[in-house]
C-alpha cells in the first residue's frame, strides 16, 4: 500500500527540531524525504538514544554534502531542480546570503514548493528575529493567563507542534495548487501564528469582545460555571475535569455520584448553581471530590456516562490501550536500542495510512543511495566525492 504522499520529493534542510517533524509528517504519509546534512557531522550513528532527533527525522533519508564545496553546492542544485519541495528553517538573511531563499531556488525549479519554518513570518519588523518558541509564546498572549491568580507565567511548549502541523498542512495545499495549475510558491508556518493559533478561542474571543477578564489568569474558584472547565482534587490528591455546561441535563447524574440531593433547593436550576449560589456549589463539590479517589471518580463517571474525567501525567498515554490501538503510542525495535516506546500518528487515513517505514537515519546514511538513483551517479564517481569530502 502506498502513501498518499507517494510520488513527492522532500529536500529537507531544517534544523529545529520543530521544522524538522513537519518534513517527517510528510515522510509518514509516502513522502521520499531526503535530509540534507553537513559533511562536516560525520558520525556513523547516534551515540546514544536521541527520542527529539528519532522523532523528528523518521521515514527520512540522509544525504551528507558540503555545501562549500563547487561540487557539492552543483549536488545540492541538481536535487532541487528534481524537487517538489524544499523546506528550510533558516532565518532569511542567511537564507539569501547563502542562495537559499525562495527566489534563488524558483531558478533552479520554476513550480518547487518552498516551504519555511519562521519565527514571526516573513513579513514586518520582525522578520528576521531568532525563530524560538520561548520567545513567540512569549508574545502570544497565553502564558499569562495559564497559571493559578499569583503565580509565574507558564510556558507549554505545544505552539510548536501547532507550527509543525501547519507547515505540513501548507506543503500540501501548496502541491495541490501546483497539480491544478502548474505554479510553485513560497509558504511560510510562523512560530508566532503557531502560538496565537494554540490558544485561538481566547484570542478570538478577545478581538471580537475585549475586555479584562481575557488578560489575566482566573482562579478555579471564580468559574463562572462549577460544573464546567472546573478542577476538583480528590482525595489521593490528584484531580478530577467536569465539561458540563449544560447543567440541567448533567445535573442529577453529577448529583447522584456526589451524593448531593438533586432537588436540594441551593442547586435545583441551572441559575442557581451558576449564579446566585455558585460559590455554594464548588465547595459542596470540592468536599464531596475530596471523599474518594480519583480511579473511584472515573468508574462513576463511565457509570453514568457523564463528561468528566481524571487528568493524568504522560504516563497514562504510554500505557493507554487507545493510544496503542489507534496508533498514537508506537513500540519500535530500534536495531541498537532494542524496543522502544515513541509518538505515532496523529492522523487515520483509511486508504493511505500514515506508517514508520525507516528509523531516523545517522549523518550520510543514504548518500550513495541518493546519488545513484537520483542523480544517476556511478559508483566509481560516488567514491572519488567521497574521498574528496564532497560527500559523506
Amino acid at each position: 500500500m502506498s502513501g498518499a504522499l507517494a510520488d513527492v520529493l522532500v529536500l529537507d534542510a531544517t534544523s529545529e527540531f520543530w521544522a524538522s517533524l513537519a518534513a517527517a509528517l510528510l515522510g509518514d504519509f509516502g513522502a521520499r524525504v531526503i535530509r540534507i546534512d553537513d559533511v562536516s557531522n560525520d558520525g556513523r550513528g547516534q551515540p546514544s538514544w536521541d527520542e527529539q532527533y528519532e522523532l523528528a527525522n523518521r521515514n527520512k533519508l540522509s544525504l551528507a554534502i558540503s555545501q562549500d564545496a563547487p561540487e557539492g553546492r552543483d549536488i545540492l542544485e541538481q536535487l532541487i531542480s528534481k524537487a517538489d519541495v524544499f523546506i528550510t528553517d533558516a532565518p532569511l538573511r542567511v537564507a539569501a546570503a547563502n542562495g537559499l531563499d525562495y527566489a534563488s531556488l524558483a531558478r533552479l525549479k520554476q513550480d518547487l514548493v518552498y516551504a519555511r519554518g519562521s519565527g514571526f513570518g516573513p513579513k514586518g519588523p520582525d522578520r528576521d528575529r531568532v525563530a524560538l518558541d520561548e520567545l513567540a509564546a512569549a508574545r502570544t498572549g497565553l502564558m499569562p493567563i495559564l497559571p493559578q491568580p499569583g503565580q509565574p507565567p507558564v510556558y507549554t511548549g505545544a505552539g510548536q507542534m501547532y507550527t509543525s502541523v501547519m507547515l505540513a498542512f501548507g506543503v500540501v495545499t501548496a502541491l495541490w495548487h501546483r497539480d491544478a495549475t502548474g505554479e510553485g510558491q513560497e509558504v511560510d508556518a510562523s512560530l508566532f501564528a503557531g502560538n496565537m493559533y494554540g490558544a485561538s478561542l481566547d484570542i478570538q474571543a478577545f478581538l471580537a469582545m475585549g475586555g479584562e477578564r481575557f488578560l489575566h489568569p482566573v482562579s478555579r474558584l471564580d468559574a463562572g460555571n462549577p460544573m464546567s472547565g472546573t478542577l476538583y482534587p480528590t482525595q489521593d490528591g490528584r484531580w478530577v475535569t467536569l465539561t458540563m455546561p449544560d447543567t440541567d441535563r448533567w445535573w442529577p447524574g453529577l448529583a447522584e455520584i456526589t451524593e448531593i440531593d438533586p432537588g436540594d433547593p441551593r442547586f435545583d436550576s441551572h441559575e442557581k448553581r451558576c449564579e446566585t449560589n455558585r460559590l455554594e456549589l464548588i465547595e459542596v463539590l470540592e468536599r464531596a471530590f475530596q471523599q474518594r479517589p480519583a480511579e473511584q471518580w472515573r468508574r462513576r463517571f463511565s457509570d453514568l456516562q457523564l463528561s468528566a474525567d481524571v487528568i493524568e501525567d504522560y504516563s497514562y498515554p504510554a500505557e493507554d490501550e487507545q493510544a496503542l490501538r489507534n496508533g498514537f503510542i508506537l513500540e519500535l525495535e530500534h536495531p541498537s536500542f532494542g524496543r522502544r516506546k515513541t509518538l505515532g500518528f496523529p492522523l487515520f487515513m483509511s486508504d493511505t495510512p500514515a506508517r514508520w517505514r525507516r528509523m531516523a537515519p545517522w549523518t550520510g546514511q543514504h548518500s550513495a543511495e541518493v546519488l545513484a538513483e537520483l542523480l544517476g551517479k556511478a559508483e566509481d564517481e560516488i567514491v572519488r566525492l567521497q574521498d574528496a569530502g564532497v560527500v559523506a
